[in-house]
């Protein structure tokens, strides 16, 4: 980014994300890859990994939704890929879980409404000697402000309470694979509240855990059963050894009167991108309003949000910051942001203007740098056709099961030594 295409903005520091409080409790959620709006994610990101995998150029948005019986995907794209979004559907609903009479994969009707654009719109990146200019020449198609954060609280430099939520919803879901918990059906979610002393996590202050069911007699008639068999299966397994954990004072709440209601599609339909702090930060720290599943690599609200995060990590990584706010702001017709802003929150160990600098001199946060570093298109092919569809569920952020570029550290080497000088 040029010196002079650099904006930095100011924000009074009482604006700031962290409770001013120095005790307090924070809660985040998670849901399981079941929850019918991380259903619909799965569908639309499975949809974009078909098509980058036959076709890397490939330009692909598809958006989902879910109710009884029902699933209705809108798509437009242009790309030399042949996909049958229709069998793609059924597939996740099936790894999903769902085989319930009122919704599955064999039965439900898939309902689809396709627009094929004009090939000229593909992207022209399989050029690696592309120069700065041809990078230059690729600019965004629509407007966005995109958020990436980084903290000390966890190893992977994310927030504690969605760190812990996820972990909770993954283990919720592992309970049902193992018929650990019999009969739970695919969908659940969790709450968890994270205790902070100094503005450190120091212990969990609750955990609510809402689960559906196939009957009522699966566990029992009373909701102190199912809360036994949970935290048996669930909530020890996550929260008894880690560095935060629950005690005895914890509060632990189990469904309610609704506790055996069967779930999914057929309770509460699900749309894509209804739950971006899921997908983000938990609401630690601000994020775009803009989906990130069902689109592919050529969406700057998509991989924006990814750079940004790239370049937060970095930052903490490098011992500049304990937390760390990458701001990105983008318009239409332009390769470069029109804004990148820097929040430390009072933790930076060098003024922020700096770390403005310094992003960018060793970031390229143009649309098509940030494809070609991370190469967004390819990494479907190299995950065997299944690679944006695991990030639509337990998050596109702080992922230690998943080799993601945009966690990687290696620039913290680069910022660390201009700290040291």
């Amino acid at each position: 980014m040029n010196r002079a295409q650099r904006v930095r903005s100011r924000v009074d520091p009482g604006a700031s994300l962290v409770p001013m409080k120095r005790d307090y409790v924070f809660f985040s959620e998670s849901v399981t890859e079941g929850h019918p709006d991380k259903l619909c994610d799965q569908i639309s990101d499975a949809i974009v990994d078909r098509y980058l995998e036959e076709d890397p150029g490939s330009v692909i948005v598809a958006e989902c939704a879910v109710s009884t019986g029902i699933v209705f995907i809108a798509a437009r794209f242009a790309s030399d890929a042949v996909v049958d979004v229709a069998q793609i559907a059924r597939r996740v609903i099936r790894d999903a879980g769902y085989d319930q009479p009122d919704f599955n994969p064999n039965t439900c009707t898939v309902v689809t409404s396709l627009k094929e654009l004009p090939r000229e719109v593909r992207l022209p990146l399989d050029k690696p000697e592309m120069s700065s200019e041809g990078l230059d020449a690729i600019r965004a198609r629509n407007v966005v402000t995109a958020f990436g954060f980084a903290c000390t609280h966890t190893p992977t430099l994310m927030p504690m309470p969605i760190h812990l939520a996820h972990q909770l919803a993954r283990r919720l879901t592992a309970a049902r694979r193992e018929q650990l918990i019999p009969h739970l059906m695919p969908d659940g979610s969790v709450q968890i509240g994270v205790e902070f002393r100094d503005h450190r996590p120091t212990r969990v202050h609750s955990v609510t855990i809402v689960t559906a069911q196939n009957s009522p007699e699966s566990v029992g008639l009373d909701s102190g059963g199912l809360s036994y068999e949970l935290r048996e299966a669930v909530i020890d397994p996550v929260l008894k050894n880690g560095e935060v954990r629950a005690d005895s004072n914890t509060l632990i709440y189990v469904n309610s009167e609704e506790a055996f209601l069967v779930g999914g599609p057929s309770l509460h339909p699900g749309l894509t991108g209804r739950k971006n702090a899921i997908d983000t930060y938990g609401g630690y720290s601000r994020h775009s309003g803009s989906a990130l599943s069902g689109k592919d690599p050529s969406r700057i609200d998509r991989v924006a949000a990814y750079a940004a995060r790239y370049a937060a990590k970095n930052v903490v990584a490098a011992g500049l910051a304990a937390q760390c706010e990458v701001q990105l702001s983008y318009t239409i017709g332009l390769a470069h942001p029109v804004s990148l802003h820097i929040e430390t929150f009072g933790t930076g160990t060098i003024d922020d203007d700096k770390i403005v600098d310094l992003l960018g001199t060793f970031f390229d946060f143009r649309l098509a740098g940030i494809i070609r570093q991370f190469e967004l298109p390819l990494l479907p092919s190299r995950a065997s056709g299944c690679f944006y569809q695991k990030l639509a569920a337990y998050g596109h952020m702080g992922r230690s099961d998943i080799d993601l570029p945009w966690e990687k550290t290696d620039m913290a080497p680069a910022l660390r030594e201009f700290k040291t000088q």
